[in-house]
């Protein structure tokens, strides 16, 4: 039984600029999010993760490719109807829950915002009914609606955040580093919410992170992502177990190891760009191993996958 795909990105690539100053900050993308599913995708601080999640929030324009929603084009010129069902069946969940939420708003308003949007309540009974649910399943009481933000914590605010994004009954979330700005006591727990979440409403993530330590227990797969390129993608366990790519050995050899002496003595593993010579071989994007994806040169995936 095959995969459904709720999301597909076929060689997308965005660029920023025009003429000699333009910059190409992601380049032929192209993955897959299956129904249910986490897909990471992890890679450097300005290696282009954001901005493939803010085009298929169509904050980003593409230069090139094409975006699918379940099979229909949400990229580019959309007519009305397909706009209003990817702000719903789409949302987001920012890196900074200090500034992504309104501090002059009330959580009850901030909550209730997409549902005020698109009119999807009837009476005000039900739109109450929606924010205290929402607010329930995140783990905070229904009267903190009545609060100020500035009046909860880093990792509350974040749980205001993802009941803004439940409240609209998406069936995507990309979440853009979301536990990066908490604190390190707290980040266990928001990602136990959100595999909580996960199984109670059967949400598909696209978690955008730099750290491979953080993603390694929440993904069921990982896309590696280097200068705008997806360089490697597996299967979690997969990618911890046998990782081929140059670049991919090199982010799992900067993970901590919870262990003082093998931490001392682990062999840190830098990456050079210029032992690919592309100038050459153009790279091509190959299945390695069942479900295991490389980007390379047809020598270099010969040699990595031996």
């Amino acid at each position: 039984m095959s995969k459904e795909a709720l999301l597909s990105l076929d060689g997308i690539s965005v660029r920023f600029g025009a003429g000699r100053k333009s910059f190409r900050a992601v380049r032929g993308v192209s993955f897959e999010l299956y129904a249910g599913e986490t897909l990471s995708l992890v890679g450097e601080s300005g290696s282009g993760k954001t901005t493939i999640g803010r085009a298929i929030m169509r904050v980003h324009p593409l230069s090139a490719g094409e975006i699918r929603y379940r099979g229909q084009r949400i990229s580019g010129a959309v007519n009305a109807r397909s706009e209003r069902l990817l702000r719903q069946k789409i949302q987001m969940i920012f890196q900074d829950p200090m500034a992504s939420l309104n501090e002059r708003a009330k959580i009850d308003y901030i909550v209730s915002e997409g549902l005020y949007n698109f009119k999807l309540f009837k009476n005000e009974a039900e739109r109450l009914a929606k924010v205290e649910k929402a607010l329930l399943e995140v783990g905070l009481l229904p009267e903190f609606a009545s609060r100020f933000p500035h009046e909860f914590s880093g990792g509350q605010r974040q749980r205001i955040g993802i009941a803004r994004a439940l409240v609209m009954e998406p069936e995507i979330l990309i979440a853009d580093e979301p536990i990066s700005a908490l604190d390190v006591s707290i980040r266990a727990q928001v990602i136990n919410l959100l595999n909580q979440l996960k199984r109670d409403r059967g949400l598909s993530y696209l978690f955008i992170a730099h750290d491979l330590s953080v993603v390694r227990f929440i993904s069921d797969r990982i896309a590696v992502i280097h200068r705008g390129r997806i360089v490697e993608l597996a299967a979690s366990e997969e990618l911890f177990l046998r990782p081929l790519h140059p670049y991919t050995k090199a982010l799992l050899s900067a993970v901590p190891i919870p262990d003082p002496e093998a931490e001392q003595k682990k062999k840190l593993v830098i990456y050079d760009p210029s032992i690919h010579d592309y100038g050459r071989e153009e790279p091509i994007w190959a299945e390695a191993a069942p479900g295991h994806y490389l980007l390379g040169s047809p020598g270099e995936l010969a040699a990595w996958s031996s």
